[in-house]
């Protein structure tokens, strides 16, 4: 079962952007911290943890893959948040501490979001691009009829 898993997992990353694995990565996150949550409600600590350990290794992940050289101000914005994030998760382990993993999912989520707003941004830019050279083609062909009529 574990081949077939990490056979979708590598498909299902093929021919995605970089917009759209970062996006990815954010999912893994919240969605690992919306699991420790379920299992610490239960008491059920230790399958809480794994999902915790999962959820530090992808905001370790992207602390990590941050580019400080090209991000500038913003990379430095996110370093901090994804430390304070690493560092909640710690504090989490140690207490158990819902409302801890509810302040982590909410900022994440909404570093989420941002990302999802650059990548609409992004789509709505390319878009105009393809449509502004389709005009320019369409008059091109126009004055090509024209001069050869």
């Amino acid at each position: 079962m574990d081949g077939k898993l990490k056979a979708y997992q590598t498909a299902d990353t093929l021919g995605k952007s970089q917009l759209d694995l970062i996006i990815k990565v954010y999912d893994g996150a919240i969605t690992s911290l919306r699991q420790t949550r379920e299992q610490f409600e239960k008491e059920e600590y230790n399958n809480g943890r794994i999902h915790l350990e999962k959820a530090n290794k992808f905001v370790t992940h992207l602390f990590t893959t941050l580019d400080m050289e090209k991000g500038g101000e913003i990379a430095e914005q996110l370093s901090k948040l994804y430390a304070f994030t690493i560092n909640q998760m710690n504090v989490i382990d140690a207490t158990k501490d819902l409302n801890a993993i509810d302040e982590n999912i909410t900022v994440l989520s909404n570093l989420r979001d941002g990302w999802v707003d650059l990548k609409t941004a992004q789509q709505e830019q390319i878009q105009e691009n393809n449509s502004d050279e389709q005009k320019q083609t369409q008059q091109e062909q126009t004055i090509n009829i024209e001069m050869s009529a």
